[in-house]
């Protein structure tokens, strides 16, 4: 065996990559992984891929259902914070609330951190939060990958990218073309942004000089920069209450594209969803990124969720039931409308001036 210490040439430190940072790294976030142990799962990090034990998780007839994400530019704001733990749970609840939208129970999560040159802390906290999101999904943290890449990201830069996989028994996949005229539509709220549109975000700050550590004009004391990184909620208990009420015919994850591109992805062309915006005012955030930017109605539900965070589509004869299930789990949902035969547009954003004025 070489001896070390007579080494003399380059090593892969000189070039900018720490080893030994890594190890520390995954020395530290194997507890973060093991408070997400679930039925099925292998907590142990350290082999060259994850297990899960489908049948250990009580399935019988299983489709898998897969889906990846990340976090968009919303690490702008995490990074001028110093704050990261809440983009972890961001980046599973973007993957996990996808998985929902097929009806599947998220299992698993494996995640993917690059940057130019690791900080053991940033790490520490961003797998932190990845954990808080498992717990919170249900699924397990069964494996990641974390690269530096000295020369590709800047001092301080990183990316994050999520891959998340769930199951559903065959005969309870949610599918498109499930959704009927008539059918009744369940708003469950956000927490704010989420993790779409943060771009829009920034250029409205940038063109109104408006600083992450000032007071947010919509939450009086919460320095900006904190309010927008409020972490996207997940949805897992809400979805799975109202599957269990028999009702459910589809779910639309509202993310980029907001309330206008989403909803449709779950039905076919010969039908609308008519939604009440006037249902529930529009959130103060919203307001004043409204104002703010001087965004027309329109581009505000293009690319914002605008308080929705996810719609349920659910049988006429089973909406109150699928309310009342979604409401015991925690949730502050409420019904904003219905499916209705198509006459033009796919989405009636039924009183989206008064409500967005």
């Amino acid at each position: 065996m070489t001896d070390k210490k007579n080494e003399t040439g380059l090593t892969y430190r000189d070039a900018g990559v720490d080893i030994d940072a890594g190890e520390a790294l995954v020395e530290a976030i194997k507890p973060e992984a093991k408070r997400t142990t679930r039925k099925g799962s292998n907590p142990e990090l350290g082999g060259f891929g994850g297990l899960f034990d489908l049948k250990a998780a009580g399935y019988k007839d299983p489709i898998l259902v897969s889906g990846t994400d990340g976090v968009g530019t919303k690490l702008e704001i995490a990074k001028h914070m110093g704050h990261h733990r809440t983009l972890g749970i961001d980046l599973v609840a973007m993957c996990s609330n996808d998985i929902l939208a097929q009806g599947a129970m998220p299992l698993f999560f494996l995640d993917y951190f690059s940057t130019g040159k690791l900080d053991v802390e940033t790490g520490k906290q961003l797998v932190a939060g990845i954990a808080d999101g498992c717990i919170e999904a249900g699924c397990a943290l069964i494996g990641g990958e974390t690269a530096e890449m000295p020369g590709v990201y800047g001092d301080g830069d990183y990316d994050l990218a999520g891959f998340c996989v769930g199951a559903v028994e065959r005969d309870d996949i949610l599918t498109k073309g499930m959704v009927g005229a008539g059918d009744k539509i369940i708003a469950l709220p956000s927490s704010g942004v989420h993790a779409n549109g943060f771009s829009l975000v920034r250029k409205i700050m940038q063109v109104t000089g408006t600083d992450l550590h000032d007071d947010a004009p919509f939450a009086k004391g919460q320095p900006l920069g904190m309010a927008l990184l409020a972490p996207t909620r997940i949805y897992t208990d809400a979805v799975m209450a109202a599957m269990e009420t028999g009702g459910v015919t589809g779910v639309a994850h509202i993310t980029g594209g907001g309330l206008i591109e989403n909803p449709p992805r779950v039905y076919d062309d010969a039908l609308a969803a008519k939604l009440n915006l006037k249902a529930r005012p529009l959130p103060p955030l919203f307001q004043w990124l409204k104002q703010a930017g001087n965004i027309s109605n329109y581009e505000l539900a293009r690319t914002f969720n605008c308080g929705i965070g996810m719609l349920v589509y659910v049988t006429a004869d089973k909406a109150d039931d699928a309310l009342k299930a979604i409401t015991m789990t925690g949730e502050d949902a409420f019904m904003i409308g219905e499916m209705v035969a198509r006459d033009d547009e796919a989405v009636i954003l039924e009183g989206i001036n008064e409500a967005f004025a």
